[in-house]
């Protein structure tokens, strides 16, 4: 006798069909997925490290391929037109780098309101080197009471990790200190660009 399907906790998006597409091109770029998504409504999603343009379309396919609704930020310089209307539908949610509290507070509201939400962000906020991580992402999590996901890119191995939820303490030092231990600089495509033991910027991550 059938049982009866229970839908994942998190946010989903697509079809098995869209989801089998992705998994292919991934498959065919020498790209797997490991780990698990969380079994939670909400929670705000960070990647790292970030040292590369590909970084983009290999989070795009790993989020088709896992079937996550992912509600991610970017600068609002990619949204241009003819893409703006297809980054829109994939998620994508423009950061103005002149008003970044505003998308903090934004942010909050969308998953303080959403039965289920997930808010995607890189801490780093840029390609280039940085010793930094931006607080942009802590303050959304702490203010709507959610924890945090963390993944990664690990280029030389061709892997798309899914890590655990981190619950942040409100310390900004300590939560950024213990979730970038999951990040290691030999993952990055460029690994000089990366610092494994980033400090704190008090400013919102605005990705570039």
């Amino acid at each position: 006798m059938p049982t009866a399907f229970t839908p994942p906790a998190y946010p989903q998006r697509g079809s098995p069909r869209s989801r089998a597409l992705a998994t292919w091109v991934l498959r065919l770029l020498g790209w797997r997925i490991i780990g698990t998504l969380p079994e939670a409504p909400k929670f705000v999603l960070i990647v790292a490290p970030h040292t590369s343009n590909w970084d983009f379309p290999i989070c795009m396919l790993a989020m088709f391929a896992t079937g996550l609704r992912l509600t991610w930020l970017a600068k609002h310089d990619i949204f241009f037109w003819p893409v703006r209307p297809l980054l829109k539908w994939a998620g994508g949610m423009p950061v103005d780098r002149g008003a970044p509290h505003g998308v903090v507070t934004t942010a909050i509201r969308m998953l303080t309101e959403q039965e289920k939400c997930c808010v995607g962000i890189s801490p780093e906020g840029t390609r280039k080197h940085t010793d930094t991580w931006k607080s942009g992402f802590h303050r959304i999590a702490v203010g709507a009471g959610v924890p945090i996901f963390p993944i990664w890119l690990d280029y030389p191995n061709k892997r798309f990790g899914l890590g655990e939820l981190y619950h942040p303490t409100g310390d900004i030092a300590t939560d950024v200190a213990a979730l970038s231990r999951v990040y290691r600089r030999e993952m990055a495509l460029y690994p000089e660009r990366y610092v494994a033991e980033p400090r704190v910027s008090t400013s919102m991550a605005r990705p570039r």
